[in-house]
Order: structure tokens, then sequence, then C-alpha cells
């Protein structure tokens, strides 16, 4: 299977159609897919997705971002809703439960992304197809349907706008348009309704300019995901009441190329091409953590004698902060340097998931700045289509390589189902999961509300150890 479908000449090749036409054809799409054109395939991956989004928002729950999302939610969105506010045994509506819970998901870079997309789907689509899906009571199948469409146009949008700018790279930039045509779909929006919702929604999307030169990356803000959701949401009930947008705003070949947005649609689903996340940490750290990891495990190699570590990977990588001590666990998952320590000092283990006591240790720093980070111009071409890298160890008595061009979890290299449930395990493991995994057991075999009522609950995040008394 082709993982990056999408492919696109340079801007300002695409021949421009009818002014909106790009909206309209997206929002016909979404209406029409119906569940019975959707392959057993393709069902499994939304499985996969909802395991992986899941375990993502349990092992973020207890985070000081996620915590805040949810206090606010509550303030700002009060409780008069039918959406739960997961880990907290509350309600609101679907907007603020979405927030909160897209916080959860996508704080500890855990989550799931698509090469053609540079970024992270799964955290804005399922919190808001179940928030929304708790609130409509729309079936199993509806629900899975919906996914779909949310992955599908997001995806395609961002495969379809300028990547030579780094602002652009934020998932919050494209992010609510799935949102959007998920949740209006859902929600029964007519055609006209849901061209104005995704217009709305783009246009009213967070700008993320920050994103392309602040250095500050140790931050919650990071890549607009939460904001970004609730845009989407609140696009559709803005468009229910009649609000309009710019329903051209992805036909203008200087911003979007239509041609890469539209290529292929219908004929297989994007949700099938995600990548998984075994580390929770930047993407762009994942192959060099590969690397390294298999130089020390299968040859043996001490990490006191390592002098060096090359790293030699594209060019976008070198534009994260990479500080070998940050001061916050958000900006060491932007720090391939730090990472790369913990692998080496701390074990693999020690970043499933990526916590605060790894920070400010002292080997793992002494390492990080051991790290040298270096642009590889064949590796470089191959972005975003792969994000490689190639590790040259240096010791006294000389030196190993491993090039790493599909990380563990690409759809080239992928994660079993048994990897993903160990996955959760590992990532859970402090927590009390037990009826989170339960019910994923249940929404395998087409029920959503146990899963729906088990995030609900604030005790998932009491320790294991308090809940048995040792």
């Amino acid at each position: 299977m082709n993982t990056f479908p999408y492919a696109r000449p340079p801007l300002g090749t695409a021949r421009l159609q009818r002014r909106n036409d790009t909206l309209e054809t997206l929002a016909d799409y979404a209406l029409d897919l119906r569940f019975a054109s959707i392959s057993e395939t393709t069902i499994n991956s939304v499985r996969d997705c909802v395991l992986d989004c899941v375990t993502s928002a349990v092992a973020g729950a207890d985070s000081d971002a996620a915590g805040a999302a949810r206090l606010a939610a509550q303030a700002t969105f009060g409780q008069g809703g039918l959406s739960s506010i997961w880990f907290s045994g509350r309600k609101a509506p679907a907007a603020g439960a979405i927030l909160a819970n897209s916080t959860a998901a996508s704080i500890l870079d855990l989550d799931d992304g698509h090469r053609a997309a540079t970024g992270h789907p799964g955290a804005a689509i399922i919190p808001s197809c179940l928030a929304v899906a708790e609130e409509t009571g729309c079936s199993w199948e509806e629900l899975v349907t919906c996914i779909v469409i949310g992955y599908e146009i997001s995806v395609r949008i961002a495969a379809g706008r300028d990547f030579s700018r780094l602002d652009t790279m934020s998932t919050g930039k494209w992010c609510n348009y799935g949102v959007a045509a998920a949740v209006g779909r859902m929600r029964g929006l007519k055609r006209a309704e849901l061209v104005q919702a995704l217009a709305v929604a783009g246009v009213h999307g967070p700008n993320q300019s920050a994103a392309g030169y602040s250095k500050v990356m140790g931050n919650h803000a990071k890549e607009g995901i939460p904001w970004s959701s609730l845009t989407g949401c609140m696009a559709v009930s803005l468009a229910q009441a009649g609000f309009t947008g710019p329903t051209d705003i992805l036909d203008h070949p200087a911003y979007f190329d239509r041609a890469a947005i539209l290529r292929g649609l219908g004929r297989s689903f994007v949700i099938e091409g995600v990548y998984f996340k075994p580390y929770s940490c930047c993407r762009w750290a994942h192959a060099a953590i590969d690397g390294l990891t298999d130089i020390l495990e299968r040859e043996g190699l001490k990490r006191e004698a390592i002098h060096s570590v090359e790293v030699h990977t594209f060019e976008r990588a070198l534009k994260l902060n990479n500080d070998a001590d940050p001061d916050t666990l958000e900006a060491a998952q932007y720090s391939v340097p730090f990472v790369l320590g913990v692998a080496a000092v701390q074990g693999r283990e020690a970043l499933l998931p990526l916590t605060e006591d790894s920070l400010h240790h002292p080997e793992t720093i002494a390492f990080a700045r051991r790290v040298e980070l270096l642009v590889d111009d064949t590796i470089n071409a191959k972005f975003p289509e792969t994000t490689g890298a190639r590790i040259i160890i240096k010791t006294p008595t000389g030196q190993h390589q491993r090039e790493v061009m599909h990380p563990l979890g690409d759809p080239a290299n992928p994660m079993s189902r048994d990897r993903l449930l160990a996955k959760f395990n590992a990532a859970t493991r402090a927590l009390n999961a037990g009826k989170v995994l339960s019910a994923i057991a249940e929404f395998d075999n087409g029920e959503y509300a146990p899963l729906v009522c088990a995030l609900a609950d604030p005790g998932v995040l009491s320790s294991k150890e308090k809940q048995t008394g040792h």
C-alpha cells in the first residue's frame, strides 16, 4: 500500500474549477459515505486507532495540561451537556468535552499520526466523534463511519497545504476540518450547512504562527490540537444557526493544491496509512531512537564506551528545540538528544511514557550533550514521506552505524494489535485502567457506550498501589 498517496506538485500548478468546488466535493463525500462500503480492513484500522487514542488519553490524563483543560471546560461550558469529560465523572456540552479530552489524548505526544499530513489526526477526530456520539446516541456503525470521514478529510486537506513553510506543520492548522466534517455528519447537517461548517472551521482555526518561529517548545499549547478540535465542533453549531464562511478557502493555489486534496477520493481510506508511536516524543526522533537502541541491544555496546553519537537526518528535525537539559516534559518531547539520552541511560521503556522523573538526570544529560545532529541530503529529500535517520556511534575501538528509514509503527514497519495492547499496558501501568481495557474489547465488538463510561470514571487516575493497598 502506498502510505503517502498525495505527493503533490509545486503550488500554483493546480487548475481551479468552480470557486467552492473543493468544499462541496468534500461535503458530498462526508454525507454520502456508508458503513456498508467500508471494508473490514478499514474497520480494523478504526479499532486500532481508537485503542491507540485511548492509550494516549489515559496515559496523559494526569498531566498538568489535561487537568487544566478539564477545569477550564467545566468552568466555561458548565454541566448542561450530554458528553463526558473523561476522568472527571462530569458532563458538559460536546465542545467542552472535546477540548478536555483532546488535550489528554495529545499532551504526551504519544498519539497516532499520518505521513501525508505530517501531524496527528487521531487526538482530534476520535475524542470529537466519541463526544458527539454520546450526545446524539448514534449507532456504532455511524460512529465508525464518521471516524473514517474525519481522518479522510483532515489528512487530505493537510496533504494539500504548502509544506515549504514551517508554520504550516502544526496539526491545529488542519484537524479542525476533519472534526467539522465528522461532527457535522453526526449532527445531521444538510449539504449547504456542512459546506459552511467546513469554511467556518477553516478560517477560524488556530493561527499557530508561533509554531514556525518560537523557540519555547516546552509549553502546553504545542500543536493546537484541542483548540482546533473545539473550533471544528463550534463551526458546526455556527453553521446550523446560519453562520457563513468563505467557501472558496481551499481553492487558491497559493495556499492549497486542490488536486492533491481530491486525488483518489473514495478509492481507499487514509486511516489505513496511519503510524503509531512506541515512544512519547516527537516522531522526528523515533528513527534515531530505534537505531541507537538496536546498536546497544544487538551489539551489547555499553553506553559508557560511547564517545559521541552522530544523527544524520532531515533538516526539520534540527529545528526542534533539542535541549540537552530541558526544563519541562513538553520541551523534552521535542529534543532528539535528550530522548536518545533517556533511551541509552534509562532504557527505551522510560519513553513509554516519558515522564518528569526523567528530567535533569545527570547521566542522561551527559549523554545528550554527546549527540550531534546533522542534515543528510538523501534523507532530507525523502521528508515528509519518511522521517529517517542514520546513527553513527563512535567508541575508542571504532564506530557502529544504523540507518532507519521506517521507525517502528510506520505502515512499512507496523505495530501489531498485540503490540498496541502492550503499549496500552506499558503506558498505563501505574493507573487503574483495567476497566478501560475491557471496554476497548466491547468497542471492538460493536459497542461504544461501555468505553465512554469507562473513560468518564475518575477512578482511572487512581494508582494501582492505592487501589490494591500495596
